[in-house]
C-alpha cells in the first residue's frame, strides 16, 4: 500500500494560484491580448482559477478555455477532441496551464494541439507543480511549487470538482 505525504493543502494551493496569477500579470504587463488554455482535465480547472484571480486583480475578464491533447500524444494516441476554446488564439499571448509538469511530453502535445488551431504571438507555460525529470527541453515560466521527486514517486493533484478536496500529495510505494 502506498504512503502519501501532503505537499499542498487547500490554502497553500490557493496561495500558489494567486502567486502564479500575479506573476502572469507582471510578466505580461497587464492582460491585454492574453488568454489562458488549460490541459484537460485538472490543468483546465487550474487555468479557470488563475483566470478568475487575474480578472479579480485586473478588473477585466480573461478568456479561458480547455484543451484536449489526446490526438497529439505520442504514448497513447486517440481521436477524441473535447477541447473547449470558444475564442481564437491567433496572435494572442497564450498561457498554457497544467497541473504537473514531469517529462514534458504532455506540454509538447499541448503545444502541437494549440498550433493546429492557429499561430499565437507567444506561448507561456504555467504549472501548479514542477516535479523535474524532463525527457524533452521544456521549462515552465510560472510555477506554483517546485517539488523534487524520484522517478518512482507519483504526484497526485486533487482538485474540485473532480475530487473531494483541493490538495497535492506525493505517493510512495512501500
Amino acid at each position: 500500500m502506498p504512503s502519501q505525504t501532503l505537499i499542498l493543502d487547500e490554502k497553500a494551493m490557493a496561495r500558489a494560484i494567486a502567486r502564479i496569477s500575479h506573476e502572469i500579470i507582471e510578466y505580461n504587463k497587464g492582460v491585454e491580448n492574453l488568454c489562458l488554455v488549460g490541459i484537460y482535465s485538472r490543468g483546465a480547472e487550474v487555468a479557470r482559477r488563475i483566470a478568475g484571480k487575474i480578472s479579480e486583480v485586473e478588473g477585466r475578464l480573461v478568456e479561458c478555455g480547455g484543451l484536449d491533447i489526446t490526438r497529439f500524444r505520442d504514448d497513447r494516441p486517440g481521436n477524441s477532441d473535447r477541447s473547449d476554446l470558444p475564442f481564437s488564439i491567433e496572435g494572442k499571448k497564450v498561457v498554457l496551464v497544467d497541473d504537473v509538469i514531469f517529462t514534458g511530453r504532455s506540454v509538447r502535445a499541448a503545444m502541437e494541439a494549440l498550433m493546429s488551431r492557429g499561430r499565437p504571438q507567444r506561448i507561456e507555460l504555467a504549472v501548479l507543480v514542477d516535479r523535474g525529470h524532463r525527457e524533452l527541453p521544456m521549462r515552465a515560466d510560472f510555477v506554483g511549487k517546485n517539488l523534487p521527486t524520484s522517478r518512482g514517486e507519483k504526484v497526485r493533484v486533487s482538485i474540485r470538482p473532480w475530487d473531494p478536496a483541493d490538495q497535492v500529495v506525493i505517493l510512495k510505494e512501500e
